[in-house]
């Protein structure tokens, strides 16, 4: 527990945040490429298979809002009870954690065996994009238990700071995806060629395989959290106080679901080119804000920590570190987007047609990065401090609520070429928010705490 203790409580919060970060950056860089690099090998199928792939992505997104978001509440969790030196209470935490995400991965797997060809067949009603949808959608639905127990296992590790073991479990699934992914979908090395489904295959053993790495890890690494089922008894609290910060979270990245569901729709109507093209955008657009929600997710473990150990102190100072950092990483992914974007969209085999689309709106969207990257990070910081509304409150706005209208809007009015400006209206008006709602946050836990002992 020292070694723990010391580098939460003791090491300078710069260097602190960094060396967590950077693991958890890598790890979903990983994560995110191995997503791009289906779409590029599917794209030499057929745009009709990338237009599949970014119609489901909607629904995979849903499944990992809940995974995400109940892993998020734990952590800010775990950390405090740790911070609080209450570890075996966070034990049992832990334990109540891994029986809410089986739970949670056993009503995905039912909706795969039940719904798969409902949810298709109301993406779409072109017969050929239906059954690709489907197929990929069905395997990526039932066989869903290793992408929760993987972000289960990895936030467990998070939460006692260890990032670099929670790196190597998500690239050890990712790896072995990107591996498979060709051998699969073209049929090498005496392999059937499977197609979209091969794709789908693929991605589900890389989870199973990043899954049974991170809970190997925890079983024989973790130096404070274990799951233990002898004497142990369920407590509700546990679960009031994981979705108290995760519940805003699973809303938050459900709200992305939504709003790449509703925005397929719209762009449904223009060309499947254009549905094509929001995919590879979204994915490289997830790519970039991945080393952004590493950053974020190292700041939980840290301020809750001292959130329970009640040194406000290094609170105020994770505040000042998070956000420039977010912002200058958010600055080099606007400058590559602006001045790389037909070369990102050649990756994925674009067209003509699509190069004519896409560049000037990578370049009309990228603007608005830096704004995106705060907001995030204000969000995450404010779930570390337990408080999971602003997170859930900001993706709202900058997601859905006035992004969905002003893009429909719009699009009517002046075309497509010049909806891509609705992305600027949306994320200012979520960074207003976000911003001012966390500072006045950390200004009230600061004047809470302010009588009680810190803790150095």
């Amino acid at each position: 527990m020292n070694n723990t203790k010391n580098k939460l409580a003791d090491m300078p919060i710069r260097p602190l945040l960094y060396t967590m970060a950077v693991p958890l950056m890598l790890s979903l860089l990983v994560q995110s490429l191995y997503n791009i690099v289906d779409s590029i090998f599917i794209a030499r199928l057929s745009e009709t298979a990338l237009t599949a792939t970014s119609l489901v992505y909607a629904i995979q997104f849903l499944m990992i809002a809940i995974g995400v978001g109940t892993a998020v509440g734990l952590n800010a969790l775990l950390s405090k009870k740790i911070g609080q030196r209450k570890i075996d209470e966070a034990c049992q935490t832990a334990t109540t954690g891994l029986l809410l995400m089986l739970a949670t991965s056993l009503f995905f797997s039912l909706v795969g065996v039940f719904f798969s060809d409902s949810i298709a067949k109301n993406m779409t009603t072109d017969p050929e994009l239906r059954e690709l949808c489907r197929q990929y959608l069905s395997i990526n639905l039932v066989y869903c238990e290793g992408i929760f127990l993987q972000t289960y296992g990895q936030r467990l590790l998070q939460a006692v700071g260890d990032t670099v073991l929670s790196m190597l479990s998500l690239i050890i699934g990712a790896i072995l995806n990107i591996i498979l992914d060709p051998i699969m979908i073209f049929g090498l090395f005496g392999c059937p060629a499977m197609g979209i489904r091969g794709a789908a295959i693929a991605t589900v053993i890389g989870q199973i395989a990043g899954a049974i790495s991170a809970l190997l890890f925890n079983r024989f690494k973790n130096p404070l959290i274990h799951v233990r089922f002898r004497g142990y008894q369920f407590n509700w609290q546990d679960v009031r106080d994981i979705y108290r910060v995760g519940l805003p979270t699973i809303v938050m990245q459900a709200i992305g679901s939504l709003m790449t569901f509703t925005i397929n729709h719209l762009l449904l109507e223009i060309s499947t080119t254009a549905v094509a093209f929001f995919g590879i955008y979204y994915k490289l657009q997830n790519f970039l804000m991945m080393p952004i929600n590493g950053l974020g997710q190292a700041g939980i473990p840290i301020v809750g920590y001292n959130y329970g150990a009640k040194n406000i102190s290094r609170i105020r100072e994770t505040w000042r570190v998070l956000l420039p950092t977010g912002a200058g990483i958010a600055l080099c992914g606007t400058v590559l987007f602006w001045l790389f974007p037909g070369q990102l969209l050649t990756l994925f085999s674009a067209n003509a047609q699509m190069l004519a689309l896409g560049i000037p709106a990578l370049r009309i969207i990228s603007v608005s990065f830096v704004f995106a990257s705060i907001t995030i990070l204000c969000g995450y910081f404010a779930s570390g401090l337990g408080n999971g509304i602003v997170n859930m409150v900001s993706a709202g706005i900058r997601q859905f609520v006035l992004l969905i209208p002003c893009l429909s809007f719009l699009i009517r009015t002046v075309g497509l070429s010049h909806a891509w400006y609705a992305f600027w209206v949306a994320e200012i008006c979520a960074f207003a928010y976000s911003f001012t709602s966390s500072r006045r946050l950390l200004k009230t836990t600061i004047k809470t705490c302010s009588n009680d002992t810190i803790h150095k």
